[in-house]
């Protein structure tokens, strides 16, 4: 049979622009629908505009702490419109380059938004239909917010970034990694800062020790943080919006941020028509070489609902090329993946938590928490935490983990030592830098009573 392409792609998302520069590479004839702008969620609303945001959240404690080591910094004002004025040409030219490497590929760029309407022929709403001996959906996933009385008032992580202007009181409702960054954010920006989240403590699925030392450092920061705390209403009123919960707890802001969780973008897709029977989040189900049910239909990136991050999705759509059109199969690798969360302070972790390595086996624990020196002549309190897990018996490094000023940075280099099997032998004859806070993942000598680990 022909086929109008050897590829059609769903998604011009990390994933899916990747997947169709590498598939043209082998000289397949690949198409690619996009029904917004080139890049997907990291781009354009997502971790580059966040960490953008980061950096600029950040300027305020270096004004305070300059003052320690000599500057006399005259008192500092903000503007946001510049920020994101700032932060829109940089989006636009990041897409640019997106768009300008599929056109170097030879891709064809469809503006339009795509549904499959069999296993080999995809629908695009402009009316044009295509035939692809493959079908690869990279549409990514979306913000989920509750059904909350109220909740129109509120916003996602997806119009955050679009603000006119900064609000002076905002709540962020959730504690994940999202959640927290943008209570990080607003904090560090000057707004008053509250963040709501239903459990006992934020950043579930981290090590407990460092969801502790994160939570404790941004209260101590400014936020308002509530814990077991549910949000039953949302009124607007001439005074701002009034946030009710089933504790009792009130609270008036101007500004309500829901990161409560994402769910995967398929909806409306086609897929229960061809048969696809989807995850509880409306995740594709896919196998270790990302194939769906149906053989000639693909998934990649967040919409699969694996491990969903953007250096991931790129992974994996590494993968689907070398399988697919380069003909050798390779398995995605979801193993040992370093990450980082850009909290205030920010998180660099890679492997086992203690908690999931203490069920797997006999651990032993290294850890150094200590003042940096550059908050030491700054007068602040705030430490950084560094964390081994290791085997027992065999002294494999199982889990490192990182709170502090450049943790992401760490965290990718102590990464690929872990990756490659490093024991904490081969961590201890590792020389130190010096002076660096790094410096501590070598010289940390005697593991703690795990039994007093708290």
């Amino acid at each position: 049979m022909s086929f109008d392409y050897d590829l059609f792609v769903i998604g011009g998302g990390s994933g899916g622009v990747r997947a169709a520069r590498m598939a043209a590479g082998t000289g397949a004839r690949v198409g690619l629908a996009e029904e917004f702008r080139m890049g997907g969620t990291c781009v354009i609303r997502g971790c580059v505009p966040k960490k953008l945001l980061v950096y600029a959240a950040s300027f305020s404690q270096a004004f305070e702490d300059a003052a320690g080591f000599g500057w006399d910094v005259a008192p500092a004002s903000f503007d946001w419109a510049r920020l994101i004025a700032a932060k829109d040409a940089e989006i636009t030219r990041l897409e640019g380059l997106y768009r300008g490497g599929l056109t170097a590929a030879k891709v064809t760029t469809h503006n339009a938004r795509a549904t499959i309407a069999d296993p080999h022929t995809v629908a695009l709403n402009t009316g044009e239909t295509f035939t692809a001996a493959h079908i690869l959906v990279a549409t990514g996933g979306r913000p989920f917010v509750p059904h909350v009385p109220g909740a129109e008032h509120a916003i996602s992580s997806n119009e955050v970034f679009d603000l006119a202007a900064l609000p002076k009181r905002v709540l962020v409702v959730g504690g994940g990694y999202i959640a927290s960054e943008f209570a990080g954010i607003f904090n560090g920006l000057g707004a008053e800062t509250h963040q709501f989240y239903r459990g006992a403590q934020i950043l579930r699925g981290f090590d407990d020790e460092v969801r502790g030392h994160v939570s404790d450092a941004m209260i101590a920061r400014g936020i308002d943080l509530h814990l077991g705390t549910v949000v039953t209403a949302i009124e607007k009123r001439d005074d701002g919006l009034q946030v009710s919960c089933t504790n009792g707890t009130i609270c008036v802001v101007d500004q309500v941020l829901y990161a409560t969780g994402r769910v995967a973008n398929t909806e409306g897709l086609g897929l229960e028509a061809l048969g696809l029977e989807l995850g509880r989040a409306g995740e594709i189900p896919v196998n270790t070489y990302s194939q769906t049910a149906i053989p000639s239909v693909y998934a990649v990136g967040d919409v699969t609902n694996r491990l969903n991050l953007t250096p991931v999705a790129i992974r994996e759509a590494m993968a689907f090329v070398d399988t697919v059109f380069r003909g050798i199969p390779t398995p995605v690798d979801h193993d040992l993946i370093p990450t980082a969360v850009f909290t205030q302070p920010e998180i660099g972790t890679v492997g086992m938590t203690e908690e999931q390595a203490a069920k797997a086996g006999d651990i032993q624990i290294y850890r150094a928490a200590f003042r940096p020196m550059a908050n030491i002549l700054a007068g602040r309190d705030e430490r950084m935490l560094m964390k081994l897990i290791v085997a027992k018996d065999s002294q494999r490094v199982l889990g490192c983990h990182i709170v502090g000023p450049s943790a992401a940075e760490m965290i990718q280099m102590a990464g690929i030592a872990i990756k490659m099997g490093a024991t904490k032998a081969d961590f201890d004859r590792t020389c130190a830098v010096h002076p660096t806070a790094a410096e501590e993942l070598v010289t940390m000598k005697n593991p703690i009573d795990v039994a007093q680990v708290t």
